[in-house]
C-alpha cells in the first residue's frame, strides 16, 4: 500500500513524547513490511538538522502563508523510510518545542501553525503538492492533523483516512477568533462538526470526518466511551464506534534492548540478570544516593502531571521512608510536583533522588536500574515506559487502566502459578491502594524463585512493532475497502472545486 503518516512530531527528529516514539517507530515497521510509506512532519529547526539527505522538491500554494510553501524530501535517520518536512519559516522556524515557547508557554498562533501543516497534508494526499505521489490512505494522529480528514472528506478521489487518538485530554481547543482566521468552511461551527463548546476543536475533525478511528490499546477505545475517559467526547465516540478500535503501541527493540543498549552501564539479558545489579549502582550514584544493594529501588520516568499519578506517590513519602527502599524520579511537568519532588528529595536524600528534567541516557538507565517502575496513572491511553521496564526487567507497578491493563499482568496467585504475572496492578485511584500494591512487590522482592519469575515473564514477552504492524496493515486494508462518504457531501453535494478554496 502507499500510506501517508501524518504527525507533529516523530523521533528521533524531535520528541516531546509517545506520539514521537509511535511516528519514528511504525512508519519503519511498515517499511519492514514491504509497505510504500511516507513520513510528514512540520519542518522545525531540529528535524531539518537532524534528517537526512533533505532536498527541495517542491512549492506548494496554501491558504494561510504569505508565500509558497517548500517542501523538503529526505529520509528519517538510520531507515528507509521516506521524509517529507512543510518548510514554512513563519509558522515553523523558532525556538523552543514544537508547540510550546522557550518559557513553556504555547505558542498563540497554534491554530494556524497545525491549520497550515494539515493543509499541507491534505494537498501531498490529493497528489496536489509537484510529487507525483499519491496515498491510498493517510494515517493521522493527535488533534495536530485533526483537520486532514475534514479537509479530503468531500474530495473526489480521495485516499481513506485514519485518525489515531494518543491522548484525547489533548484536543487542539481555539476560540472563535481563530475559527473565523483559518477561512474554514462557517458550517463547520457547529456541534456536529468541528463546534465544542463555543471553541473549534481540531480533534473533532477526526472524530467527525475520518473513515476510522483507533486508539493506542485496546482498553483505552473503550475506556473513551464513557463519561469518565470521554472528556467530553464520549457521546461522539459512542456514535462512532462500529468504525473505532484499539491496537497496542509497540516499541523498537533496536532501540529498548537491554542486551545491546550502549546507554547502559552494563548490558545484559534474562540468562544473565545478574549484571543488572551494575547498573543499579550506577543509578544510584547518578542520583546521588549510597550504594545499598539490598534496598529495593523504585523508579520512575515521565511527565510529571495528575494523568501519572504523582501526586499519588508524594502523598505516600512519608510511609516510604519507613520502608528499606530508595526512590528515583526523572522528569519536568507541574511546578507544584516539581516542588513537592525536590522537597522530598532535600529531606531524604539517602532514600530519594529526584532530577527534574529530561535525559535520554538517564531515562534508559533508570529503566535498568530500579528493582520496580511506578507508574500509578489516573489514565493512560497505551503507556510505552512500563513496556520498557517489562523488557528490562523491572516489574512494574500500575493502575488498571488503558494500556497498563492491556500489559500487565498482576502477581495473584492464579497469575503465579500460570507463570504469566510480570508485574503489579491495582484498582482505585488512592494513595493507599498504590501502596498496598508496592508493599506487595516488596514482599516478593524478598523471594528470589518468584522474583526471577516476574522478570523472566517481563522479559520474554512480545510488545513488538512488528506484531502492531501487521495489525495496522489489516486495518489499513479494511479502512481502504470500504471508506465513507460523510453526510454533508451527500446532502450538499460538495465536491473538488469547492473544496479546493480552504487548501
Amino acid at each position: 500500500m502507499n500510506i501517508l503518516f501524518a504527525s507533529s512530531e516523530a523521533h528521533p527528529l524531535i520528541k516531546t513524547g509517545g506520539l514521537a516514539d509511535v511516528a519514528g517507530s511504525l512508519p519503519r515497521a511498515l517499511k519492514s513490511a514491504k509497505q510504500e510509506v511516507r513520513l510528514v512532519l512540520p519542518a522545525y529547526p531540529g528535524a531539518i538538522s537532524r534528517a537526512e539527505k533533505l532536498k527541495l522538491v517542491s512549492d506548494v500554494v496554501l491558504a494561510g502563508a504569505r508565500t509558497p510553501v517548500r517542501l523538503l524530501e529526505g529520509w528519517l535517520p538510520g531507515s528507509r523510510v521516506r521524509l517529507y518536512l512543510v518548510d514554512s519559516p513563519e509558522h515553523f522556524d523558532r525556538p523552543g518545542g514544537p508547540y510550546l515557547d522557550e518559557a513553556g508557554n504555547e505558542w498563540p498562533d497554534n491554530a494556524a501553525r497545525f491549520a497550515l501543516f494539515s493543509r499541507a497534508v491534505s494537498a501531498i494526499a490529493m497528489n496536489c503538492a509537484g510529487l507525483g505521489w499519491q496515498p491510498e490512505l493517510v494515517h493521522c494522529n493527535d488533534w495536530q492533523t485533526g483537520l486532514v480528514p475534514a479537509l479530503l472528506a468531500c474530495r473526489a478521489q480521495r485516499p481513506a483516512t485514519l485518525f489515531t487518538i494518543h491522548n484525547l485530554a489533548y484536543q487542539g481547543l481555539f476560540d472563535w477568533a481563530n475559527f473565523q482566521s483559518l477561512k474554514l468552511p462557517l458550517d463547520w461551527w457547529s456541534m456536529e462538526r468541528l463546534e465544542f463548546h463555543n471553541q473549534l476543536s481540531f480533534i473533532k475533525g477526526g472524530l467527525v470526518y475520518a473513515d476510522w478511528i483507533n486508539t493506542v490499546s485496546p482498553s483505552y477505545a473503550r475506556e473513551i466511551r464513557s463519561e469518565a475517559f470521554g472528556c467530553g467526547l464520549e457521546g461522539l465516540l459512542q456514535h462512532r464506534q462500529d468504525r473505532l478500535s484499539g491496537i497496542l503501541n509497540g516499541v523498537d527493540y533496536r532501540v529498548w534492548n537491554p542486551g545491546k543498549d550502549k546507554l547502559l552501564a552494563q548490558t545484559y539479558t534474562v540468562r544473565s540478570l545478574e549484571r543488572k545489579r551494575e547498573n543499579k549502582q550506577a543509578l544510584q550514584q547518578a542520583f546521588g544516593l549510597p550504594e545499598r544493594a539490598g534496598f529495593p529501588l523504585l523508579g520512575h520516568v515521565g511527565r510529571l502531571v495528575d494523568q501519572k499519578g504523582l501526586d499519588l506517590v508524594i502523598e505516600l513519602i512519608p510511609e516510604l521512608i519507613k520502608r528499606r527502599l530508595q526512590l528515583v524520579v526523572l522528569g519536568t511537568g507541574q511546578p507544584e510536583l516539581e516542588q513537592a519532588l525536590r522537597t522530598a528529595s532535600q529531606q531524604y536524600p539517602e532514600q530519594i533522588g529526584v532530577r527534574i528534567g529530561y535525559d535520554e541516557q538517564l531515562a534508559h538507565l533508570l529503566e535498568a536500574g530500579s528493582d520496580l517502575f511506578l507508574m500509578p496513572s489516573r489514565f493512560e491511553p497505551c503507556g510505552l515506559n512500563q513496556i520498557y521496564s517489562l523488557r528490562y526487567g523491572t516489574p512494574p507497578i500500575v493502575r488498571r487502566t488503558g494500556g497498563l491493563a492491556d500489559t500487565v499482568s498482576d502477581a495473584d496467585a492464579a497469575n503465579l502459578a500460570a507463570g504469566t504475572a510480570n508485574g503489579f496492578v491495582f484498582e482505585q485511584i488512592s494513595a493507599a491502594a498504590l501502596l498496598e500494591a508496592i508493599d506487595r512487590a516488596l514482599g516478593c522482592y524478598t523471594q528470589p524463585q518468584v522474583w526471577r519469575a516476574l522478570q523472566s515473564a517481563g522479559m520474554s514477552a512480545d510488545f513488538s512493532w512488528t506484531r502492531s504492524a501487521e495489525e495496522y496493515l489489516r486495518l489499513y486494508q479494511r479502512i481502504s475497502e470500504n471508506p465513507i462518504e460523510h453526510p454533508d457531501c451527500q446532502r450538499r453535494g460538495i465536491r473538488n472545486a469547492q473544496v479546493e478554496a480552504i487548501l
